[in-house]
């Protein structure tokens, strides 16, 4: 424990180090007291064994400091107040919320009710399962395209009753195509599902019996009943309605009829009533509290983050050419590197052509320069993206830039001329851009660093090193 010290800006041994019986305050952040449960929650969610960077308590520490130090600074700067962050936050946290205020038992009256209305739907009947082969007539047929139908469905009919295959002309001949590929099996139907003269067909036959062709509003049919059942006891499709109801935002259903007559009954807006209920149910769930709390601070981590360290060091070019030159030695390699960009063109004049063309230009221009001279109203041109290639990344920058004789590209058919332009890079990168996604990570860390040290110096830090002692060793 002596290294606690080193996290130690200020220690006044006559502040309580407690918030409540049973829970005692292991460090004050900013003025801000952090329970023991508050720090094992995080402590032990971000060291579980599936993390593959686990940390001792000891690194835990510093680590959790920083990132409280960020959410402070970040209030601070009022991104708590800011309507995207609300709305985002509330987003999280009604996820969470909204599912508790639905009482026990909803979601089951939910699909006894769908039940019930299967069974009334049907009024007595039973289900059926027919295939049928189908010939579709459009509205505005003439009475010769339909009169050409009727023959063929005529047709298929005699053949079928030959001993013609019904599945195997449904495949051929059906104009279901969704049936079709299946025989021309359908589904279960009961009442009031199909078109009036289908269903009537369909209730009029024995299970085997096949139809005459008849003609509804859609096309002509001959139609195969394949099996009739009672509808299934409620027990034996739950299961499956549920699924089903769930599928279509039952959850999410329930909860705002929930969340809606709350707040009407209690006169107060869904948001007001979000609140309270937050409140509310924290009191009395620990780890829901704390899981809120994680929303929370995770969110204003991420904007104080955004908008304080990565994009404006991601954004100052003049800073990131200092940062490059200063580490320049950082990002040397030992096998030569080539930053360039491969092209392929229909016509073989293009490549000497497009290689005069991009001399001295830009090479954040090249694609938009080529782009303008050959791809305006047709596509001559292709171009792969400039970046920093090493041997073997590539075979045409291979055989190009790293004199590689094996393994040369194979040239689309439509453009079978290729060309390369860049700079091969011996002993590692001329530019900062030619490393830019190292470059800009690395710069982010580093002014990460500078702007916690920042904050350590800003707020005021207090550990209680006896307390933190007994983390996750109390009953």
């Amino acid at each position: 424990m002596k290294r606690i010290a080193w996290f130690l800006l200020h220690l006044t041994c006559c502040i309580p180090a407690f918030s409540q019986a049973g829970d005692p305050v292991v460090m004050t952040i900013a003025g801000q007291p952090v329970t023991r449960s508050e720090f094992e929650y995080n402590y032990n969610k971000n060291n579980t064994e599936n993390v593959i960077d686990r940390k001792d308590l000891e690194e835990y520490v510093d680590l959790f400091i920083n990132y409280k130090l960020k959410v402070r600074a970040a209030i601070d700067a009022g991104l708590d107040t800011a309507q995207a962050f609300r709305d985002e936050f509330h987003t999280y946290r009604d996820q969470q919320i909204r599912p508790l205020l639905v009482p026990p038992g909803a979601e089951e009256r939910e699909v006894r009710a769908y039940y019930d209305g299967m069974l009334k739907q049907l009024d007595g009947h039973d289900l059926r399962l027919p295939a049928h082969i189908f010939l579709r007539v459009p509205q505005k047929s003439t009475a010769e395209e339909q009169a050409q139908k009727k023959q063929r469905i005529d047709s298929l009919y005699q053949a079928l009753r030959a001993g013609g295959d019904f599945a195997e002309l449904a495949r051929k001949h059906s104009e279901d195509p969704g049936s079709a590929q299946r025989g021309g099996d359908l589904t279960w139907f009961g009442p009031g599902q199909l078109v009036p003269e289908f269903e009537k067909v369909m209730y009029a036959l024995q299970k085997g019996e096949m139809s005459e062709p008849f003609l509804s509003t859609v096309g002509y049919h001959i139609v195969l009943l394949k099996d009739v059942k009672q509808l299934e006891p409620y027990d034996t499709l739950a299961p499956q309605i549920r699924r089903f109801l769930e599928s279509r935002g039952l959850a999410d259903r329930l909860a705002k009829q929930v969340t809606d007559s709350l707040a009407k009954e209690r006169g107060v807006t869904v948001e007001t009533l979000m609140d309270q209920e937050t409140e509310r149910l924290s009191a009395q769930d620990q780890e829901l509290k704390y899981l809120v709390q994680e929303y929370h601070d995770g969110l204003l981590l991420y904007e104080i983050s955004k908008t304080k360290i990565w994009d404006p060091a991601a954004q100052d070019t003049t800073a990131l050419m200092q940062y490059f030159k200063k580490n320049k030695k950082k990002y040397a390699w030992k096998e030569p590197h080539f930053y360039g960009m491969p092209y392929y063109a229909r016509e073989e004049a293009s490549v000497p052509a497009i290689q005069k063309m991009l001399k001295g230009v830009d090479e954040a221009r090249w694609t938009q320069v080529v782009r303008d001279a050959y791809n305006k109203d047709s596509v001559t041109v292709r171009m792969e993206q400039p970046k920093l290639f090493k041997k073997g990344d590539n075979a045409f920058v291979d055989s190009l830039a790293f004199k590689v004789r094996e393994g040369k590209t194979r040239v689309r058919k439509e453009f079978p001329y290729a060309g390369l332009v860049g700079r091969k890079l011996k002993k590692g990168p001329q530019r900062w851009t030619d490393v830019s996604n190292l470059v800009v990570s690395d710069y982010q860390t580093e002014c990460d660093h500078r702007f916690v040290e920042e904050l350590r110096k800003r707020y005021r830090v207090e550990i209680f090193p006896e307390v933190l002692a007994t983390v996750n060793k109390h009953d």
